[in-house]
């Protein structure tokens, strides 16, 4: 990755993580809300690649883990993401095909991330893991990312691919 993209990069999740703490977090949603973070490190790792998304993920998911309010074990966030960053750097060669394979892969992403976070929490013994909540959760935040899909993600794949040495590979 070039100096330009960690640069955005970083710019692109430190964004995304205030926004989500300071507004996205305070509305009166149903369910679990969007996941803001998420949609930027999918939208990175779609433009950069499985390695690079992964490591994108892993301090995307760091930052969260750290972020107040915290209630979580620091790491939890950050493996989510990393998996999460390198699956979805796997598509990036189809990615530049269809944008349904890109909401595909954001409504199976958010569900993703929401049974990992939950299993990590079941293994680490978290009292607040229940099945219903897991369910609910799971609907709830793949509905609110998808919508907010289409404004996130196609922005921060445009800006990212502006930042490449030869923008006609990326």
């Amino acid at each position: 990755m070039t100096f330009s993209r960690v640069i955005l990069s970083v710019l692109l999740i430190l964004s995304a993580a205030v926004v989500q703490v300071t507004v996205v977090n305070r509305l009166p949603l149903p369910g679990a809300g969007p996941d803001l973070v998420l949609l930027v490190v999918i939208g990175l790792a779609v433009v950069v690649g499985p390695m690079a998304g992964a490591s994108i993920g892993f301090g995307a998911g760091l930052l969260v883990d750290l972020m107040p309010p915290t209630a979580t074990e620091v790491g939890r966030w950050a493996l989510v993401f990393c998996l999460i960053g390198y699956l979805a750097g796997q598509i990036q060669v189809d990615a530049k095909r269809s944008v349904l394979i890109v909401l595909g892969a954001v409504a199976g992403l958010a569900a993703l991330a929401a049974l990992l976070f939950a299993g990590l929490g079941l293994l680490f013994g978290d009292p607040r893991i229940s099945g219903d909540l897991v369910v609910s959760t799971m609907v709830s935040s793949v509905l609110y990312d998808l919508l907010l899909a289409p404004f996130v993600i196609p922005g921060v794949m445009a800006l990212t691919r502006r930042t490449a040495i030869n923008p006609t590979l990326a």
